[in-house]
């Protein structure tokens, strides 16, 4: 089983950046997968999830600038990043589940610096 997280970087406040996370040895559509961050000396925090049917949840302080998406074809998790601040920098790991299971990917480092 393999997570691979993808597409951090160090980018101004106010600009985007995509998260990718390519799935293998999963049956990916099956499992509600997500993103969580953690920051410098903080605990690790759910940042959104989508689960098999689609249905999505963020976290307060990012609603209505990230989007979750997933793409079952190419077992591909989304999180588009948008109006970045400083407080979201952090390391960006994405997450899969079922019942019986949950997968972590290695974490893409997000820094938003002026």
């Amino acid at each position: 089983v393999q997570l691979q997280a993808s597409g951090g970087g160090v980018v101004q406040p106010g600009r985007s950046l995509r998260l990718s996370c390519a799935a293998s040895g999963i049956v990916f559509r099956l499992h509600v997968v997500g993103w969580y961050r953690q920051a410098p000396e903080k605990q690790r925090e759910l940042v959104a999830l989508i689960t098999s049917d689609f249905n999505t949840n963020y976290t307060d302080s990012v609603k209505g600038r990230f989007t979750i998406s997933r793409d079952n074809i190419r077992r591909t998790l989304y999180l588009q990043m948008n109006n970045l601040t400083p407080e979201d920098t952090a390391v960006y790991y994405c997450n899969a589940v079922t019942s019986r299971s949950t997968y972590w990917g290695q974490g893409t480092l997000v820094t938003v610096s002026s």
